[in-house]
């Protein structure tokens, strides 16, 4: 008997391997009618990420149990509390990043701008996914 763990290096290894050589899932998913809260056909690629974009920022962070802690965004916590208008256009960006880069599909999130009209805010962020780069305009 070891003291010292047989770590198995060998099955680590192919694991890596595999990980490393595995083919992309297919991000086809229900196409989300936000206007109407329908599901109306499918969507896939660079639709499937703008539909993402929107999905995740109009979900708050931690708060419904079917989506893990990754999932979601802090915007509303930050826009009722009580803060300054300067604080609010620092953390944005910041939050907006947060929400999206976890996902496997997106490799940058930039030129993130914040604009707020009454108690809607217009945001509009532009991500570089494996699929291309895509602009995407939400409203919160």
């Amino acid at each position: 008997m070891s003291l010292i763990p047989d770590n198995q290096t060998e099955l680590l290894d192919a694991y890596l391997d595999a990980e490393a050589n595995a083919e992309p899932e297919p991000t086809l998913t229900y196409r989300i009618n936000f206007g109407s809260g329908r599901i109306t056909g499918m969507v896939d690629d660079k639709d499937a990420i703008k539909q993402f974009i929107v999905k995740a920022l109009k979900t708050c962070r931690s708060r419904f149990r079917i989506y893990s802690d990754d999932y979601g965004c802090e915007l509303e916590d930050l826009l009722g509390s009580d803060v300054t208008e300067a604080f609010i256009q620092a953390e944005i960006p910041r939050m907006v990043r947060e929400a999206l880069i976890y996902d496997d599909r997106i490799n940058t999130v930039t030129n993130v701008t914040a604009t707020r009209q009454g108690d809607a805010v217009f945001i509009v962020a532009t991500v570089d996914s494996i699929y291309g780069e895509v602009t995407q305009e939400v409203t919160i």
